[in-house]
């Protein structure tokens, strides 16, 4: 029996480490703190502190040890994962709750030790962090650093997960033994700076020694410069303000995240007095700076404090396993009855308040976090740069957004950050190692040499590869900010001949056989499952290759083609609306050629649009008309002669087929290069297995000289690429149709989440946008437009009332206006000679009848006679007329009266 108000705890600790001493003074702190605020408790904790040494099984053994002869009701740690997995056993069997603020390991937290709460935080709440840094700079691998113990493999698969969420990657673990040595340590940095990547996150705790000697030994290699980009877990950020300084020089350039601690006045001050109350206590050794494990330690212990006054210690006993069986001290341990333990994690669960830490909440059986703070170790000083949250990931500022801010070319939004080797550019995450091994280069020979020929040189056996690929390839090399030492590795290719398909080839880097492939390799969406590729560097799609004909027919009626039939219809119309207004409008001023019968006055009219000059003309409005008809065909006439001239001399090549679908139709024979993927696609649009044949590409000249029905082909399905090689050797005689389909061109494959694929697809875009590649093709495709023959011909060179229809509406406006001008002019005529007529009758009324005498000349003459009267009277003023009371007319040929 437990004697009154006394709550006996266990607490185990590594007391020779760093955490260990620094948690030992905090929580003796705590008591103390705790019991003067709080003096009116009727239970005092009374702590059994005892060392594991960094040992498992001593962590057990001293667990035991308390459970046995001491009856604690909970315990406080251990220190280290490793240890915490031994000692909640022990806990949940003897429903003892235990919790500790250091033990971080993920797998932890498990259903199966109810009884076990961790007073920290998970590694996994980390990764997310370390993530979203890894994102940010644009890093797509990334080799962790960790020690080989449960506290360093439990974080790996969380930071896997987290990092294959934005296609980043692990291609190697490093995991270092504790029992490792100095040299073995160095080994393991040789091995890294073997491989390209150069971004390590070291997740080690405080407790492994080694954690410091692996910066010390990066240094001494060189792997503290800027290529290279180190990032701290909370294991040693947590604690990195009390390394040593020779440490901390090793470590300048570093990243790091942590815990983030709000500051308080309450924190100052306990700051203050644990600074010296640790000097105290720890004379022989160098001052610390105070950690959030102290922290965390700390706060335990007013949790479990104001838990223990809690539940009630009524009747609180401890009873003995009776198990005969059983003899080690395991099997002795008690068993709390009366439900204390269960009563005591809950009421540590239903703990909630501000501590020194921060919010101290367990009820998820481990503390929760959406804070970190980002560090970088300048100048043997860690130095906070930004934070990172939950909800708006990096900013350099709690109160600010960061969902307002990109990470395009600016990086995160961090304070400055430097980086080892005192430099401000950021590290690219990789980098070609100096270890004397080459980039394999793997290279078959094509279809299209070309494009590449692959040879072996006969005295060094050595592989030499030429063609527009590889002067991309060596092009972009020269362009790289780096220089990376290659040899070409031949594809099952010794003498110029390829034994396997394209696909084949690419899977090759997939397996490791080669770094890079390099050739006329088409970008295809199931290559892209096994490989990434380049940028394209060459023109995409796909299009035919087909015979091209003579389409014009020099028959007998080639004259009227130059023309289309609309614009034959239409000049024959205004043809005849012209005539007809230049009829109308000389008709009406008694034009002496329009005289005598209809059928003359109806040829003189078809003659007036083409021969009428000025002196048959006398309408000044006709003239108008006729200088725009004139116009209109002058253009009309010089058109049609250019047009037919063409036709009788240039050769009209037209294409065989213009469209695949056509093929289709009639069931041609169609081929393609051997080995090419386009077999497959051709399939795939409808065409019959039997009618899809591959050749060479020196084959299908005479393939589709024979044709579909005489065994040959009607047309050769190619990319485009490929087509201009041929069309440059074969111009006459054929043509390309299309693309008829789109493709993504040819690049260069990498193995999937290659750093390399970034820096030469930047390097090729710089290649294809200038003169370079041009002078490439040149080299090899030659000049693109010696060949006329490249691109489909248009069908018809016929002209059509469209082309002209400017002209026609010019001549048809000025025609109607013509008209429009014409027919006021007379209706103002006949409003005016209305009112003269009006006037003569009205003065006759008022004047009394004289006698008129009127002289006749003779008969032959009456008609001339008669229409000069009538001429004169519509001319003379009838003031002047009824002057007259009796006067003579006397009507003489050819004058007026």
């Amino acid at each position: 029996m437990l004697e009154a108000g006394i709550f006996d705890v266990g607490v185990i600790l590594h007391l020779k480490s760093l955490v260990g001493k620094m948690a030992r003074t905090s929580i003796l702190m705590a008591m103390e703190d705790f019991y003067a605020v709080h003096r009116n408790y009727t239970t005092k904790l009374v702590l059994h502190i005892r060392d594991s040494n960094g040992d498992n099984m001593r962590a057990a053994s001293q667990a035991v040890d308390l459970l046995q002869n001491y009856y604690v009701r909970a315990i406080i740690g251990p220190q280290k994962s490793s240890e915490a997995t031994f000692v909640s056993d022990i806990g949940n069997n003897s429903q003892v709750p235990v919790i500790s603020f250091t033990a971080t390991n993920p797998t932890l937290s498990s259903a199966d030790v109810p009884y076990f709460l961790r007073a920290t935080l998970s590694d996994a709440a980390q990764v997310n962090s370390l993530a979203a840094l890894i994102k940010a700079y644009g890093w797509k691998e990334v080799v962790p650093i960790y020690e080989d113990t449960d506290y360093g493999r439990g974080i790996i698969p969380y930071l896997v997960d987290a990092l294959q969420e934005f296609g980043a990657s692990m291609p190697y673990r490093s995991a270092i033994s504790r029992s490792a040595n100095s040299d073995q340590v160095e080994k393991e940095l040789y091995k890294l700076m073997t491989m390209p990547t150069r971004v390590y996150i070291v997740h080690m705790s405080s407790a492994f020694s080694f954690g410091s000697t692996l910066f010390t030994k990066a240094k001494e290699l060189g792997m503290m410069s800027g290529a290279y980009a180190w990032i701290l877990t909370d294991g040693i950020a947590n604690v990195v303000d009390s390394l040593s300084p020779s440490v901390l020089d090793a470590m300048d350039g570093a990243l790091g995240v942590r815990f983030h601690v709000p500051k308080s006045k309450e924190l100052d001050d306990f700051t203050k007095r644990w600074n010296a109350r640790y000097r105290q206590d720890n004379l022989d050794d160098p001052p610390l700076q105070l950690s959030i494990f102290g922290l965390w330690g700390y706060d335990t212990i007013w949790a479990l404090a104001q838990a223990a006054e809690k539940v009630s210690m009524d009747n609180a006993t401890f009873q003995k396993q009776q198990d005969i069986k059983n003899s080690t001290c395991l099997g002795t341990l008690g068993i709390s009855t009366m439900s204390i333990g269960h009563k005591l994690l809950d009421a540590i669960l239903q703990r909630k308040f501000r501590g020194l830490s921060g919010d101290f909440d367990l009820r998820s059986r481990q503390l929760q976090s959406s804070i970190f703070q980002i560090i970088n170790v300048v100048r043997r000083e860690p130095k906070g740069i930004g934070f990172w949250t939950a909800k708006h990931g990096i900013i350099q500022n709690l109160n600010q957004n960061g969902s307002e801010h990109t990470y395009l070319n600016s990086g995160p939004n961090l304070t400055q950050v430097v980086w080892p080797g005192e430099v401000s550019t950021v590290p690219k995450g990789w980098q070609i190692p100096t270890n004397g091994k080459k980039l394999r280069v793997g290279v078959q020979t094509s279809g299209y040499p070309e494009l590449m020929k692959v040879e072996m040189d006969p005295l060094t056996n050595a592989i030499i590869a030429t063609g527009y690929a590889i002067d991309v390839f060596e092009e972009v090399l020269k362009r790289l900010p780096y220089a990376i030492p290659y040899e070409y590795v031949a594809f099952h290719n010794v003498k110029g001949v390829s034994h396997g398909s394209y696909d084949d080839f690419v899977y090759q880097v997939n397996l490791g056989v080669y770094q890079i492939a390099v050739g006329d390799i088409t970008i295809r969406h199931n290559r892209t499952s096994y490989a990434d590729f380049t940028l394209p560097y060459t023109e995409s799609g796909i299009a035919m290759i087909v015979p091209v004909k003579d389409g014009t027919t020099k028959g007998t009626w080639i004259f009227l083609k130059p023309l289309t039939t609309d614009l034959w219809f239409g000049s024959i119309v205004f043809f005849i609306f012209t005539g007809a207004v230049i009829w109308l409008l000389e008709r009406r001023i008694d034009n002496t050629e329009l005289t005598g019968s209809i059928s003359r006055q109806l040829g003189i009219a078809i003659f007036f649009p083409f021969f009428a000059d000025r002196e048959r003309v006398e309408s000044i409005l006709s003239r108008l008309v006729i200088i725009v008809w004139a116009l209109v065909l002058l253009v009309i006439t010089s058109s049609y002669t250019a047009n037919l001239s063409s036709m009788l001399t240039v050769q009209q090549l037209q294409p065989t087929v213009t469209d695949v679908h056509e093929l289709l139709e009639k069931g041609e024979y169609v081929g393609y290069t051997n080995g090419s993927y386009l077999g497959d696609l051709l399939e795939q649009i409808g065409f019959d297995r039997r009618k899809i044949k591959a050749y060479n590409p020196d084959d299908f000249d005479d393939a589709l000289y024979e044709g579909s029905k005489n065994g040959g082909i009607a047309a050769v399905i190619e990319e485009v690429p490929c087509i201009k090689i041929f069309l440059s050797k074969y111009c006459k005689g054929y043509t390309m149709i299309g693309p008829i389909y789109k493709s993504e061109g040819f690049g260069f494959a990498f193995p999937k989440r290659s750093p390399l694929v970034e820096d030469f697809s930047r390097a090729i875009l710089s290649i294809t946008e200038g003169d370079t590649i041009i002078q490439i093709e040149r080299k090899w495709i030659g000049d693109q437009h010696a060949c006329q023959n490249d691109s489909p011909t248009i069908g018809s060179s016929s002209l059509n009332f469209k082309n002209f229809s400017g002209l026609f509406l010019l001549t048809g406006v000025a025609s109607t206006s013509a008209l429009l001008i014409a027919l006021v002019m007379f209706l103002y005529k006949r409003y005016k000679i209305g009112d003269s007529t009006g006037l003569i009758e009205t003065t006759a009324d008022s004047n009394p009848p004289h006698d008129m005498q009127l002289t006749v000349p003779d008969d032959s003459d009456g008609y001339a006679c008669q229409q000069e009267i009538e001429i004169s009277r519509e001319l003379t003023s009838p003031c002047s007329e009824v002057q007259t009371p009796d006067f003579t007319l006397h009507g003489t040929p050819g004058n007026g009266l």
